[in-house]
């Protein structure tokens, strides 16, 4: 007792400092040492989360050599004879040949230099080539090897990733946190909104780096956003193509599931052919075919140039966007199915939009290729005529654009169909060519159907013909006559009706 009272008593006294008591002097101590500890944490931890978020804070020099993006998709040798290392897809846009016969869609290979392959790219390799996509030989957008950098149309270009903070990845794209994307958003906000569907809503957004992305926001609704998730990224997570629309990166965190786009500032066909951009000036016809060779090119490279090929299930004018040049850009693969070289068709729940679903998909649930080429030709039929592909404001047998096109093509009424709204009309050439093209497209055999390098050739040998055409037209404006025009090529019974529709054109113009 007497030592704890002495304790207490020693405690107890008063000290020279400021004449503070020793236990409080003590407690005192004690805390302001805990504090400078707290204060030390927080400069530190502050210090770390600057440093993670500091663009460009990675010189070139620092880069990685191994890419953390995006694994390359490489064609099995089943898909192609002798092409045992890569294949990619390039068309040739500019034949040199004038005979538009020779325009042909050819497959080329490169076994030494396979970071040229149209399918690679990287989130920090910047030399990797986005041009490289469906490129053109001796045109803008071909492949050139040993290039330290993004090579499009001549100009060089970066990565649109470049500058972010390298942080966690899993096995390709750039992994965005729901932070990233809520700062790039404005939180979501409804100013921002691009566009709504019923798996999600698409906003515009930029990234730190400046670069402007579309991030589609998926809707939870009954596990359907892990589902369309998946599907993305399945379909175009490991590929790249130029008439693609460009998949950077993506969100998981918690229940969010995000996927981050390049941004595609020029609207989309649905848009420029019935929608608010129709008011600034129709596209006209060179626009809409040039937005239609591009969509096919890229539905050839899923269908006929990757392993497992990608059956997108849901090709409509929505779904094409269009850059500042008038390229096209497929989008939206939340309903895409992957189909392996060994299996003709796969069964499946129909889906897809009303109007552009192939006939023995919609009866059957049997899905190939065969019904993109399908909504394809539906496609071009909308992009000719300007009309939906059902339209119930319409005559009962106008309702159905298909139909009623087979209809005015039987009556050799052909010429009536194409859009009102085209001030300059095309000419008889690339009109044929063009309803030629859908009508094979939209055969009810599918079996029937050409391959969709089967359709690029032949839009690429009319590109070619129409541009003369359009020189000539131009010249001849003050003649009262018409003269018939040559078949170029082609066959089949639709084909005929065509030929026997410019015969009693020419006839009647000529009487």
């Amino acid at each position: 007792m007497s030592s704890n009272g002495s304790l207490d008593a020693h405690l107890s006294k008063k000290t020279s400092f400021l004449g503070l008591k020793l236990w409080v002097l003590i407690g005192l101590c004690v805390a302001l040492f805990i504090v400078l500890i707290l204060c030390i944490l927080s400069v530190w931890v502050t210090f770390r989360r600057r440093s993670k978020r500091t663009a460009d804070t990675y010189p070139l020099s620092q880069i990685p050599n191994v890419s953390k993006d995006i694994k390359i998709d490489r064609v099995g040798p089943q898909s192609f004879q002798d092409y045992p290392e890569s294949v990619f897809l390039t068309i040739n846009e500019k034949p040199a040949n004038k005979n538009p016969d020779t325009a042909l869609v050819h497959l080329a290979t490169s076994k030494s230099d396979p970071d040229n392959l149209s399918q690679c790219s990287s989130v920090y390799h910047h030399e990797r080539g986005f041009s490289s996509h469906s490129g053109e030989v001796g045109s803008p957008g071909a492949i050139q090897k040993n290039h330290s950098s993004l090579s499009y149309g001549g100009l060089v270009t970066a990565s649109p990733l470049i500058g972010l903070p390298e942080i966690s990845h899993l096995g390709w794209g750039h992994w965005f946190t729901l932070r990233d994307l809520e700062i790039a958003t404005s939180r979501f906000a409804a100013e921002n909104v691009l566009g709504e569907g019923g798996y999600g809503v698409v906003y515009r957004g930029r990234l730190v780096n400046g670069t402007e992305v579309a991030v589609k926001k998926i809707l939870n609704n009954l596990g359907q956003a892990e589902k369309e998730f998946r599907a993305e990224v399945d379909a175009i997570g490991h590929v790249r193509h130029k008439n693609l629309v460009r998949l950077l990166g993506y969100c998981i965190e918690g229940v969010n599931r995000m996927l981050v786009y390049e941004y595609v500032n020029n609207g989309n066909l649905e848009q420029w052919l019935h929608g608010s951009v129709r008011q600034n000036g129709g596209l006209i016809w060179e626009a809409r075919m040039k937005v239609i060779l591009g969509t096919a090119k890229a539905l050839a490279y899923l269908h006929e140039a990757i392993e497992p090929k990608v059956v997108h299930r849901d090709i409509k004018s929505s779904n094409i966007l269009i850059d500042d040049e008038f390229n096209a850009k497929v989008s939206d693969f939340g309903l895409a199915k992957l189909l392996g070289s060994n299996e003709s068709h796969i069964a499946t729940r129909v889906m897809g939009t009303f109007g552009y679903v192939a006939p023995e998909y919609a009866n059957t649930g049997l899905l190939n290729e065969k019904s993109d080429v399908y909504s394809f030709g539906v496609l071009l039929l909308e992009a000719v005529t300007g009309r939906d592909p059902v339209d119930y404001g319409r005559p009962a047998n106008e309702v159905n654009l298909v139909e009623w096109l087979k209809l005015m093509v039987g009556a050799r009424r052909a010429e009536e169909v194409v859009d009102p709204n085209l001030k300059i009309k095309p000419a008889t050439r690339a009109l044929k060519r063009a309803l030629l093209v859908a009508l094979r497209c939209v055969d009810p055999e599918a079996n029937k159907r050409p391959k969709m390098t089967q359709v690029v050739r032949m839009l690429e040998a009319d590109e070619y013909s129409s541009r003369e055409d359009r020189r000539n037209q131009r010249s001849c404006t003050t003649s009262t006559e018409i003269e018939p025009v040559k078949e170029v090529s082609g066959s089949g019974d639709m084909k005929n009706k065509v030929d026997d529709l410019e015969s009693h054109r020419s006839k009647t113009t000529g009487a």
